[in-house]
């Protein structure tokens, strides 16, 4: 192999298609951007403009607000862990939190926490560790001699001393006004 016989792969550098060249360039007069109009010209401007009128997209009223760092919670209903009891997937007197309903399969995966809802009957003593529960939800688990313990969301001192300033701050508003 000599200097003067490298060579690159072929396909390996495509050369580019150079537009605006003759008819027989295939990409000639026009060069690609059709006939005539705005949209053959630079400077192109359409993205909702309409000719001055005001656009239909501020037009229409804004409508709707989507929380930044919403939580999204597996939820899952008492009926549903009396059905997981009776297929044996989970004991009675047995703890029951997300890593437990996602080891029996009951639900596919963990997300930011569980809720607990009140359709269905249970009569499955069961001991719950849940983010929320629903008033009905607990008072039935409760009734059949089970429990619902509900993790706590971690506050720091620094927040609660800012709640606590505000809260004076707002009485003494109330009172001197």
């Amino acid at each position: 192999m000599r200097l003067n016989e490298i060579k690159d792969n072929p396909g390996a550098r495509k050369t580019r298609v150079r537009i605006g060249r003759g008819i027989g360039s295939g990409v000639g007069k026009t060069g690609g951007r059709g006939g005539k109009g705005q949209t053959a010209r630079s400077g192109v401007a359409i993205g909702g403009f309409e000719g001055g009128q005001m656009p239909l997209h501020r037009r229409l009223p804004k409508r709707g607000f989507n929380k930044w760092n919403r939580k999204d919670w597996n939820e899952i209903n008492i009926g549903a862990l009396q059905r997981a009891v009776d297929e044996g997937k989970l004991k009675a007197g047995q703890d029951v939190d997300v890593t437990a309903l996602v080891d029996a399969g009951i639900l596919r995966r963990a997300k930011d926490g569980l809720r607990l809802l009140g359709t269905g009957e249970i009569t499955a003593k069961l001991a719950l560790t849940v983010n929320h529960a629903s008033a009905k939800a607990k008072e039935a688990i409760e009734k059949v001699g089970g429990s619902v313990s509900i993790i706590e969301k971690k506050v720091l001192a620094d927040d609660v001393a800012k709640r606590e300033k505000s809260a004076a701050k707002k009485a003494a508003a109330k009172t001197g006004k």
